[in-house]
């Protein structure tokens, strides 16, 4: 199942606010981001605001179409694009810059196992 590493630039100055948001996240929003194939999905931010997110889904590009089909998505990036610095694309949904994997200890340990992960 493919994993999708990303980050974003948060405000610094805005980094207990954007938390706070996200201690709260509207349940319309959390339920179609499961609804479109979002799980495992984690935001991890460090003190000087880079946003690292981290999500397991089938299909990436899919389940990031299914969300722009959403009004509620629609609403919540309009909340939360002042909070990001560099947004080149106007929204953080489509700003966001996916990491390649160089590394998954369950992968390596299933190939030395002979197995497929």
């Amino acid at each position: 199942m493919p994993r999708v590493c990303f980050t974003l630039q948060v405000d610094p100055a805005r980094l207990d606010e954007y938390r706070a948001r996200h201690a709260r996240v509207w349940p319309e929003m959390l339920a179609a981001l499961a609804e479109s194939g979002w799980r495992d999905y984690s935001l991890f931010l460090r003190a000087d605001g880079l946003l690292v997110g981290f999500l397991v889904t089938d299909d990436f590009a899919a389940a990031q179409a299914a969300m722009q089909d959403r009004d509620v998505n629609a609403r919540w990036q309009a909340e939360m694009a002042p909070f990001f610095l560099d947004l080149d694309q106007g929204a953080a949904d489509r700003a966001m810059r996916p990491l390649d994997e160089v590394f998954n200890l369950e992968a390596q340990l299933a190939a030395q196992e002979g197995e497929t992960p």
